[in-house]
């Protein structure tokens, strides 16, 4: 039997979710808090944005993590940048991998916007007591 939008929206979403840090930024929290003014905004993003698109076969879920970061950062949008930093985690990136996709954006969005990603990713870093080994090429 094939899952109905929304089981498989929320299954996918799950693989992305942290639920053992209640301090950290969810999309289950950004659906709470706007439930009072506009309850379906949850359900599309659940069910378009995980049901539909991240539920597609051909990439990974760090992969689509990846991607989604580097599509935030180039838009400047900070709070959504904290909440896919915290599913890149969880999806299994390491910190490092991290970094290193905010440090590759320099050259297409500037410094500007990789500095606020670097104060975004480190803020998520310390709220998940994730350790970070930098990496440190430059002579």
């Amino acid at each position: 039997m094939k899952k109905d939008r929304l089981q498989q929206g929320l299954d996918k979403l799950m693989e992305f979710t942290l639920t053992s840090n209640k301090e950290i930024s969810t999309h289950l929290k950004i659906s709470e808090n706007l439930e009072d003014i506009a309850p379906d905004v949850g359900k599309y993003i659940i069910e378009f944005g995980y049901g539909d698109i991240y539920s597609r076969p051909g990439l990974s879920n760090q992969q689509r993590a990846l991607v989604t970061i580097s599509s935030l950062i180039t838009q400047g949008t900070e709070p959504q940048m904290e909440l896919h930093i915290n599913t890149a985690l969880t999806s299994g990136l390491t910190p490092e991998e991290i970094v290193e996709a905010i440090i590759q954006l320099i050259p297409y969005t500037g410094f500007p916007r990789v500095l606020n990603a670097l104060t975004v990713a480190k803020r998520v870093f310390s709220q998940r007591d994730v350790q970070v080994t930098p990496i440190k090429v430059a002579q």
